[in-house]
């Protein structure tokens, strides 16, 4: 297993000697899933963050009346997970599906919080990561109630333009909480105007 991506990921946050480096390593499985696979399913217990090595996924949930809603895509350097059913370890609300072929670095449940104990940096390290995805969380929410679904569009596609590359866009529409032609409108409006 090639960790390198994830250590060069968490050496930017906190610094880890070889040592722990080794004890971390010896805590990590090495995944290949294919595109559609389910990292997760709603309903099933999130017992392991993933950090993405290559590849694309997206979690979303579906409702009552099995329309799907986007919550978030993860592309390479990102991590996926339900993190509210990891850290309660309650069933997931939600569904983890790979869009295209992934690799991921899955960290259990009860590794990371032994790895917490023998390198309380880690603990912090992931910390900052949390806080992180809650701050973006939030701001998507306030976009979501204070944007247009043009404003909204052009923040994606400005913030993550290499992910809109790589997915359908019918999913960028179920992400932005709108139909795929409506988006279509936009981007022709868009297109107009420049």
């Amino acid at each position: 297993m090639n960790s390198q991506p994830l250590l060069s990921y968490i050496n930017k946050i906190v610094t880890l000697t070889e040592e722990e480096e080794t004890y971390f390593t010896s805590k990590l499985v090495y995944r290949k899933y294919l595109k559609g696979q389910y990292i997760l399913q709603q309903g099933d217990v999130s017992n392991k963050i993933c950090f993405i090595v290559s590849g694309c996924v997206k979690m979303f949930y579906v409702d009552d009346l099995g329309q799907e809603h986007i919550l978030m895509f993860g592309v390479e350097n990102w991590w996926t997970s339900d993190l509210g059913s990891f850290v309660s370890q309650a069933p997931s609300d939600f569904n983890v599906q790979c869009i295209e072929d992934t690799e991921l670095i899955q960290v259990s449940h009860n590794n990371i919080e032994d790895t917490y104990s023998k390198i309380p940096k880690l603990e912090r390290c992931f910390r900052i990561i949390t806080e992180k995805a809650y701050v973006a969380s939030q701001k998507r929410i306030v976009r979501n109630f204070s944007m247009s679904a043009k404003e909204r569009y052009l923040v994606f596609n400005e913030s993550y333009p290499e992910i809109e590359q790589r997915i359908p866009q019918y999913m960028v529409a179920s992400y932005l909480g709108i139909t795929k032609e409506f988006l279509s409108k936009i981007k022709s409006q868009i297109a107009t105007e420049k």
